[in-house]
């Protein structure tokens, strides 16, 4: 069964730092290509989602990508043998808040793709940051 729980949100103050974690069942993490996080701001639509980051999850590839808002801050990591990936989020600013989701892509997106939401066909929940000012 393809499932993403993602954990790790919370509040926090500008320059404060939080990381998130996703856990992939078996089978999502199996068929993944990619996987990574992606947010969704307060009255935007889920088309609207915003790619944050994302990294190669087959062996023996050390590829990510992030966006531009948030390179130098944020870090995706993988760890292979409990089928988890984190976002490591330091000095969060008041316009990183919003739901922030996990998911995966079953077949390799075309170059330049990599950070769109809508290629993406696995998805989590969903986990809440908020970040004040």
């Amino acid at each position: 069964q393809a499932q993403l729980v993602e954990s790790g949100g919370g509040s926090v103050q500008t320059g404060g730092s939080l990381r998130l974690a996703c856990v992939a069942s078996a089978y999502s993490y199996s068929r993944a290509y990619y996987m990574g996080w992606f947010r969704q701001a307060s009255g935007h639509d889920r088309l609207e989602r915003e790619g944050v980051a994302v990294i190669d999850t087959r062996p023996g590839r050390d590829i990510t990508f992030y966006a531009d808002s948030v390179k130098g801050r944020f870090t995706i990591s993988l760890d292979d043998a409990n089928k988890t990936i984190y976002l490591q989020m330091n000095d969060l600013k008041p316009g990183d808040t919003a739901m922030y989701f996990c998911a995966g892509i079953t077949f390799l997106p075309p170059l330049s793709t990599e950070l769109m939401a809508r290629k993406y066909n696995i998805w989590g929940q969903g986990t809440q940051v908020t970040v004040s000012s």
